[in-house]
């Protein structure tokens, strides 16, 4: 697993959305090939996250469902992440998204907010 890669899971999972998406931009900017897409739906998912924690849902909305797109086409696993379990967890935060966007609700739950969890390989 590159380290670009690792560190931004480690700042993601700190819930350090911005740096996250620095590091997977910066190793997406080197990639060439398949995985580029996979690299740009994480990438799409740490901005999504960042504009929830700013009450952005319009923002989040467009990004959880760019990288979904993406993200789906890597499952069940990619690079040691476990994209299944990842992208069931935007899907959801993709739906609370939403109702706070049409004001169905009030308040996100950061509770639902994902861990990138590694596979054994």
């Amino acid at each position: 697993m590159s380290s670009l890669l690792e560190k931004g899971i480690e700042e993601f999972n700190r819930q350090y959305f911005f740096e996250a998406h620095d590091l997977w931009e910066e190793l997406w900017v080197e990639t060439v090939g398949h995985k580029r897409l996979f690299y740009q739906g994480l990438i799409q998912t740490a901005v999504g996250f960042y504009h929830l924690s700013n009450k952005n849902y319009k923002g989040a909305c467009s990004q959880f469902e760019k990288a979904c797109h993406k993200l789906e086409e890597y499952s069940p696993v990619c690079e040691g992440i476990a994209t299944s379990q990842l992208l069931a967890s935007i899907q959801q935060c993709l739906g609370e998204a939403r109702a706070l966007r049409s004001g169905d609700k009030v308040d996100f739950d950061n509770t639902l907010i994902p861990t990138i969890q590694q596979t054994i390989t």
